[in-house]
């Protein structure tokens, strides 16, 4: 206990601590986000069989978020131990698998070290204690959710409705109050669970009226209610304002380097869940900062 305390009490340490923690669950993210929606698809398919009437549905391999372990995709090469340091092993590596020399895509040491800079932020910000647990957790979820809806464009029900649900518990409380995690006052919690919930539902609707297609998913509606349950209806707006213009600017960028017949659909999952991060560190200042700007305050 007394060493917990000392590594917790110290400010570097406890951050340097984080940062590790973070590089470490950045590694399983990168799992979750190849194989969750996997999990996901095989799930589908045995219920779409069962209702087709189908008695002998093949069986299939075991796989889920722990086997099997991973492999390299290009010849079968099992992952050991030291190739699967974070990080660290991918510049051991030189980026290639150790077997067969095939190119490692990037995008898992930048998972990795995103991670871990996101969790020591959390950290500095929110210093030991147990709202830094849960705003790590709610960090992770982010980081998952914007993994799959880029590469599958699909923000699961397995994450945002328990991530949902945790906010609202986490905010039994009076927030500010001492002993007590919350981040928001708990009526403020339910209120920014429906407000978010519908207020993107709304806009759905009348996109979809207005110009016959459907402009985003249902799982956008769900994140931006787990956004508005864990930080409550105040800071909706500015989550909404923040993911519009990144959302906006990153659109445009996409439309102009691949011209404007572009079909290709933009994941707002992704943008939605930074807002939201940037919001629960930073929100207060920003509404602040504007509230003084403008003179309302």
């Amino acid at each position: 206990m007394d060493v917990l305390q000392a590594l917790t009490s110290d400010q570097p340490i406890f951050i340097g601590l984080v940062f590790v923690l973070g590089l470490m669950t950045g590694s399983f993210l990168n799992v979750v986000i190849y194989r969750l929606p996997v999990m996901l698809e095989r799930s589908w398919r045995i219920q779409c069989a069962e209702l087709a009437g189908h008695d002998q549905i093949p069986a299939s391999d075991r796989f889920d978020l722990i086997a099997p372990p991973s492999r390299c995709p290009e010849c079968g090469h099992q992952i050991t131990a030291l190739e699967n340091i974070p990080v660290i092993s991918f510049l051991w590596l030189r980026g290639k698998c150790s077997a067969c020399r095939t190119r490692i895509s990037v995008r898992y040491p930048v998972v990795e070290l995103g991670t871990g800079l996101v969790s020591a932020l959390v950290a500095w910000r929110l210093g030991p204690g147990w709202p830094c647990l849960f705003g790590l957790l709610f960090t992770w979820a982010l980081i998952a959710l914007s993994g799959i809806d880029i590469d599958r464009k699909l923000l699961p029900d397995v994450i945002t409705l328990p991530l949902l649900w945790l906010g609202l518990i986490v905010n039994v409380g009076d927030a500010g109050r001492e002993g007590v995690i919350a981040f928001s006052a708990l009526d403020d919690a339910v209120v920014g669970a429906a407000a978010g919930y519908l207020s993107l539902w709304l806009v759905y609707h009348l996109f979809r009226l207005v110009t016959g297609k459907e402009g985003m998913g249902y799982g956008d509606f769900k994140l931006l209610a787990a956004i508005g349950a864990w930080l409550g209806w105040q800071y909706l707006p500015l989550t909404i304002l923040l993911s519009a213009i990144v959302g906006a600017i990153i659109g445009g960028a996409a439309l102009a380097m691949k011209g404007k017949e572009s079909q290709t659909p933009i994941p707002f999952g992704p943008f939605l869940a930074g807002a939201g991060w940037i919001s629960m560190l930073w929100g207060t200042d920003i509404m602040d900062a504007y509230l003084a700007f403008s003179g309302l305050r």
